[in-house]
C-alpha cells in the first residue's frame, strides 16, 4: 500500500475510528489477535496524546515491507507545545493489568521502533512501527525509506504515487503525479509504476522515455527517478514537471534538475544529470502539493531521524492542503556515523 491513511484527531471520540483504521489495516495484513492488540493500544494511546497533549493533530498509518516482513507504521503529527525532554517522558510504566497502558511508556514498549522529533512550541512527529513477529536475521541496509502519499480532501485515491527497489549495489525510486486528481490522475501515476517496475535494469532517462510512450493514452503525469549507485558514490537523476527533488548531506546541499514537459504528452528533452552520493546522504522527492518553501536546516537535529519523521514534519507544515501530495525522502544508512 503506497498511499496512507490519515486519520484527523480532534476530539477523543476520534481515537476510536483511528483504532478502527489501524486494526483494519493490521487484520489485512495478516497479524494474528496479540499483534493486532498490539497495534490497538499503540494507536489508542498515540491518538490520546494528541487530544490531551496537543490540541489535535493526524495519524497517519501505512503498510510495510522488509524483505519478506510486512508491517505497520504508525507516524503522528501535531503542532502542539511539544516535549521539553523527549526521554523524560518515555519513562511512563506499562501496566498489565488489562488497562491501555500508560501513555507514552506503553508505546515505548510495544513498539519495534519508536523515534520522536519535538520542538518546544513548535510541535511533535511521533514514529512507531510495529511488526508481527520477532526480527530474523535481516541483510545489512544501505538505504531507508520513508514516505507520505495522501489524496486531495474530498477525493479517494491520490493521483500521486511513489516506488523503490533497492539492493545493496543500486537503488531506483521514484515520485510521479498524474495530471488533475481522482482516478484518472491515478492511472496516469499507476502506468509509470508499472514502466518502472518492467524496467528497473535501465537507466532513469530510459525508463522515463519508455513511460513517454506508455502514457500517450492517459492524462500524463509528471515523473522523476532517482538512482543510487552506492558502490560508485554516485546518482543519476531524470525527471520531467513539477516533481521537485534535493541531495543533503552534513556539508552539501543540491537541488536536482529537471526539464519542462509532461510524461505521455509533451516532451521537449530527456536528459540525465549526475550528482555525488554520501554515505550520510538524505535525497528528498516530493510532488507540487508540498510547498517548495521549507528549509530542512530549520529543523534542528531533523537530518539524524528516520526518513519517515523527516517526511511527516515536511509534510505537516508545508503540504498545500488543496492537492494530491506524496513526500518521499531516502536515506543513506552511514548516515547516523
Amino acid at each position: 500500500m503506497k498511499e496512507s491513511v490519515a486519520v484527523t484527531i480532534t476530539e477523543s471520540s476520534q481515537t476510536g475510528e483511528a483504532r478502527r483504521a489501524a486494526m483494519a489495516l493490521a487484520t489485512q495484513l495478516g497479524f494474528q489477535e496479540t499483534e493486532r492488540g498490539k497495534v490497538g493500544i499503540v494507536v489508542t494511546e498515540i491518538a490520546n496524546n494528541l487530544v490531551q497533549h496537543a490540541h489535535g493533530g493526524v495519524v497517519l498509518l501505512r503498510s510495510l515491507k522488509e524483505h519478506s516482513r510486512i508491517g505497520i507504521e504508525i507516524l503522528a503529527l501535531d503542532k502542539g507545545r511539544g516535549m521539553v525532554d523527549v526521554d523524560e517522558c518515555l519513562q511512563d510504566g506499562f501496566s498489565t493489568a488489562g488497562t491501555l497502558g500508560n501513555g507514552m511508556g506503553a508505546i515505548h514498549r510495544l513498539s519495534g521502533l519508536l523515534e520522536i522529533y519535538s520542538v518546544p512550541n513548535q510541535g511533535t512527529a511521533l514514529l512507531a512501527h510495529l511488526w508481527p513477529d520477532p526480527a530474523p536475521h535481516l541483510p545489512e541496509k544501505f538505504l531507508e525509506i520513508g514516505a507520505i502519499c495522501l489524496p486531495k480532501r474530498g477525493e479517494e485515491v491520490s493521483g500521486d504515487t511513489w516506488a523503490s527497489e533497492v539492493d545493496s549495489c543500486r537503488s531506483l525510486l521514484l515520485v510521479a503525479d498524474g495530471l488533475g486528481h481522482g482516478p484518472a490522475a491515478a492511472s496516469a501515476a499507476s502506468a509509470a509504476v508499472r514502466m518502472f517496475q518492467e524496467h528497473l535494469h535501465r537507466s532513469p532517462g530510459a525508463i522515463v522515455e519508455a513511460a513517454h510512450a506508455a502514457l500517450r493514452s492517459t492524462r500524463g503525469a509528471a515523473l522523476a527517478i532517482a538512482e543510487i549507485d552506492f558502490e560508485q558514490q554516485s546518482m543519476r537523476f531524470a525527471g520531467i514537471g513539477n516533481i521537485a527533488a534535493s541531495i543533503f548531506s552534513f556539508t552539501e546541499h543540491r537541488h536536482l534538475l529537471s526539464h519542462n514537459g509532461t510524461v505521455g504528452h509533451e516532451i521537449r528533452k530527456i536528459q540525465e544529470f549526475s550528482y555525488p552520493w554520501y554515505a550520510n546522504g538524505i535525497l528528498i522527492m516530493h510532488s507540487d502539493g508540498l510547498s517548495s518553501k521549507w528549509q530542512i536546516d530549520r529543523y534542528p537535529g531533523l537530518m539524524q531521524k528516520h526518513p519517515s519523521l523527516i517526511a511527516g514534519v515536511l509534510y505537516r507544515d508545508f503540504n498545500r492542503e488543496r492537492d494530491d501530495v506524496t513526500v518521499l525522502v531516502a536515506k543513506g544508512m552511514g548516515s547516523n556515523e
